[in-house]
């Protein structure tokens, strides 16, 4: 299917690029959703939360980087 739908854009890194972004963008937010979930049920601790949270995004992100830049090579 993303043959086919590469085949008609005409490019299949682009394709490539946009799913990586797109994947990390929902992975992102799933992160997010998941801490405000967590400080919501122990406020105690949003100090340990915050910061699992930004290394979790951190690595989330890096994802659409190598999709990004590593799928142009």
């Amino acid at each position: 299917m993303i043959h086919v739908i590469a085949e008609i854009t005409g490019n299949f890194k682009v394709i490539q690029g946009t799913l990586g972004c797109v994947a990390s963008a929902i992975s992102v937010g799933w992160v997010g959703v998941k801490a405000v979930e967590s400080v919501g049920r122990n406020p105690g601790a949003s100090g340990k939360i915050l910061v699992q949270s930004i290394i979790g995004m951190a690595l989330a992100e890096a994802i659409s980087f190598y999709a990004l830049f590593l799928g142009n090579y």
